[in-house]
């Protein structure tokens, strides 16, 4: 399974169709060429919160983290502009590099929705992807450093985003 495809999933509210595919997506995330030890073993921990917690907690928690507080907002220019009319243009410019490269954006969703951009890294290689997602690096900082202060579950994975895209992971 494609690290970017993962976390898009597992970003996205948590649909009877995950949760009943658990241990499949382990799997898959398990054998996954694309994600080193440490990514596997973050996300397997994610993966393991999610197993062993009901589906309807898991929705509640998720609202009250990603819907209800705004410095948890999986809407990335939120964290840069708020509600600032500037957000416009910024939502204009990502919808098309989305349309650029051929991304049907189908989802009801803001071109700067998280997993939405993380699906949208799924379809590029892993350099185009890290140098497009180095755009976001102090976004997504911002998020995991909000995330963890909360001790949520998702902080760790949010984190493997903004490492894969920090300049320090493009040098290497």
């Amino acid at each position: 399974m494609n690290f970017y495809k993962a976390l898009s999933l597992l970003l996205e509210y948590p649909s009877q169709e995950l949760y009943d595919h658990l241990d499949v997506f382990g799997q898959s995330v398990d054998t996954a060429e694309s994600m080193d030890a440490a990514e596997r073993s973050t996300i397997g921990q994610l993966l393991a919160h999610l197993r062993a917690t009901d589906l309807i907690e898991l929705q509640a928690d998720y609202v009250k983290t990603f819907d209800l507080v705004a410095e948890h907002s999986l809407h990335l220019t939120h964290h840069l502009f708020g509600d600032d009319k500037n957000r416009g243009p910024a939502l204009i410019d990502l919808t098309e590099i989305y349309k650029e490269y051929g991304l049907d954006q189908a989802s009801n969703e803001l071109p700067d929705y998280l997993p939405l951009v993380l699906e949208f890294a799924a379809q590029l290689d892993d350099s185009e992807a890290r140098v497009f997602l180095s755009d976001t690096s102090k976004v997504i900082r911002v998020l995991a450093e909000n995330l963890e202060k909360v001790q949520s579950p998702y902080a760790p994975c949010v984190r493997l985003i903004e490492q894969r895209g920090s300049m320090l992971a493009l040098a290497a």
